[in-house]
């Protein structure tokens, strides 16, 4: 019966393999018995279905260089305060068992994790789902130009979203597993990283607003951080949209190799850590 049932779940997933998000990602995995979690993960992807988001529609003008958004991101009535996005979304992670040979969930999948932390304790908060990949399209750039896109998209909510404050750019590290990965506690986490840009001018407040939540992770949760990666110089970004505010930090959950459970278990130790920073901020 074991054998048969096997059987049928890969032949179920083979019919399903071009259709497949991550959406009916976690669906599946709440409905397969082999898949055992604590209750936290199965609350937050349950609430995560009960969601309904819908794909934005995209207008770019053709009267600008470069082409920049029109009328696209809505005003959220509660006054949003963060604001979450991927320059690279299309970054994913390892399968963790055999349902999920479909697909890799990617980055993203983080983002919904914080959203849900965030707004529950009265942060209200934005999760960018517009696709980098057309405004790269749109003004025939290659994918070296992701931080020009994503800075678009930033710069059109914020006109639209004003009380926005913290920019969080979610990334996945490109490392393998035993260098990206973390025991704490007797459970496992993907190691974080955080990013600064040496080629902002103001490029010390971001530095100084990521030393809080970096010593933070490091008091609440030790050695799940790598630290504070600096960059600048000849071919590297060295900017990675900071100058955007003192307050946008980018941060590398895991490696390629970590499981969804391994990302979920350092997001919400991220989140933990951002909530105390910046509840000192915001008095």
């Amino acid at each position: 019966m074991f054998l048969i049932g096997l059987i049928f779940s890969f032949k179920y997933l083979d019919r399903k393999l071009e259709k497949i998000d991550d959406k009916e990602f976690v669906e599946i995995l709440l409905n397969e018995a082999n898949f055992k979690q604590d209750n936290i993960l199965k609350d937050f992807f349950h609430n995560f279905l009960e969601k309904t988001k819908k794909p934005t529609e995209y207008v770019f003008s053709e009267y600008q260089e470069p082409k920049t958004i029109e009328k696209v991101s809505k005003e959220v009535e509660n006054k949003p305060l963060i604001y979450i996005y991927n320059s690279h979304q299309t970054e994913e992670y390892a399968p963790s068992n055999f349902v999920e040979f479909s697909i890799n969930p990617t980055v993203m999948m983080a983002d919904y994790i914080l959203e849900d932390v965030f707004t529950k304790n009265n942060f209200p908060t934005i999760v960018e789902e517009r696709k980098i990949k057309d405004v790269l399209n749109a003004n025939s750039w290659n994918y070296n130009y992701c931080y020009a896109a994503s800075r678009n998209f930033m710069e059109d909510v914020y006109l639209n979203n004003p009380t926005l404050k913290y920019f969080i750019d979610v990334h996945r590290d490109s490392l393998t597993k035993d260098r990206t990965t973390v025991t704490i506690n007797d459970k496992s986490y993907a190691k974080v990283l955080f990013l600064i840009g040496l080629e902002n001018a103001s490029f010390s407040e971001n530095l100084q607003f990521t030393e809080k939540i970096n010593n933070k992770l490091d008091e609440m949760y030790p050695n799940l951080s790598k630290g504070i990666l600096q960059k600048g110089g000849a071919g590297v970004n060295g900017i990675y949209n900071q100058d955007f505010s003192k307050y946008t930090i980018l941060i590398e959950i895991g490696g390629m190799e970590n499981t969804p459970t391994e990302v979920l278990n350092s997001t919400l130790a991220f989140a933990n850590a951002f909530l105390e920073v910046i509840k000192t901020e915001e008095g």
